[in-house]
């Protein structure tokens, strides 16, 4: 049975007024964060642990039992370390109570670290910040006790081809291997929806022969960037990579074919999806990435009868 999920934000809390808003989203630009410092990071930290208990408690009763994790939970993280947060063993003990919630509930709970990550990059800076932010990441899924293995995957992009695919699948397989045990254990790579990055069958021999870790296959990105392999080859090549852990997909549909609008990039996300997902006789966990996030995921159910894990 598939296990679908939805990412990030909760659409029906995030639009209660903002009294009232459960999110886990809370943030401040860099002249607050000048201005107010960690104190007031750690407070907006505490506030989104907190909500992120009440999301999976919602989740729990709407039986769904895949989740991703926010990126920015934790604002302006790589300025500081989490033990030096003024609220650290109170946002310390609501992370060991999101971890036992979800694994007393059987609840995969991932992340999706964001485009800037780059770690392909022939550039020694950019390599430190990403190996900055992976590691805040990885941090935070530690604080929550998931385990180090792609269960709980860590996933990004190559990032960048800089004008040499081999050369920038070469920085990025060397670049790996200087990451914190914490990153690498977890990390996982995903095919991308331009010609000019890297389909699936680029990942296997570039990326996976060489490191072996996980490729997750994104539905809409084949779409756009097929390479040489149908959907299933394509499909069941990145879910050879997964050993004896359930792989993970992203399922979403064009904006632009929703809309029947040919100005929209058909890379864009729709705010649904409404065709049903071809498995071709495979188990996977589905991440619906449609902008209406769970919204999407109920209705998704609705349409296809599908049973909620």
């Amino acid at each position: 049975m598939h296990n679908f999920g939805y990412a990030c934000i909760n659409m029906g809390f995030s639009t209660r007024p903002k009294s009232k808003r459960i999110t886990t989203n809370r943030s401040m630009i860099r002249k607050t964060y000048n201005e107010r410092g960690i104190a007031y990071a750690s407070e907006l930290a505490l506030q989104n642990v907190q909500d992120l208990y009440r999301i999976l408690c919602w989740n729990l009763e709407n039986d769904i039992y895949f989740y991703r994790l926010s990126s920015n939970i934790f604002p302006w993280a790589s300025e500081y370390s989490m033990q030096e947060l003024p609220d650290y063993d109170q946002i310390l003990f609501t992370c060991q109570r999101v971890g036992a919630f979800a694994k007393r509930h059987n609840m995969r709970l991932t992340s999706h670290p964001g485009p800037f990550n780059k770690l392909a990059s022939p550039k020694e800076r950019v390599y430190k910040l990403t190996e900055t932010d992976l590691t805040v990441h990885a941090n935070v899924f530690d604080m929550i006790g998931l385990p180090r293995t792609p269960y709980a995957k860590l996933n990004i992009h190559v990032g960048a081809a800089y004008g040499d695919k081999p050369f920038a699948l070469d920085n990025f397989c060397r670049n790996f291997e200087r990451l914190p045990e914490s990153v690498r254990s977890r990390l996982t790579v995903e095919n991308d929806d331009k010609t000019s990055l890297y389909c699936t069958e680029e990942l296997y021999e570039g990326v996976y022969k060489r490191i072996g870790i996980p490729i997750v296959f994104d539905y809409h990105h084949h779409m756009l960037h097929p390479g040489n392999q149908t959907e299933q080859e394509a499909l069941e090549m990145a879910l050879s990579t997964w050993g004896d852990i359930k792989p993970v997909v992203h399922y979403a549909e064009s904006r632009s074919v929703e809309y029947n609008n040919p100005k929209i990039k058909p890379q864009a996300h729709s705010d649904y999806v409404i065709n049903p997902l071809r498995a071709y006789d495979n188990d996977f966990d589905v991440m619906i990435e449609a902008k209406h996030k769970e919204l999407a995921l109920l209705k998704y159910r609705e349409l296809f009868n599908v049973a909620a894990a």
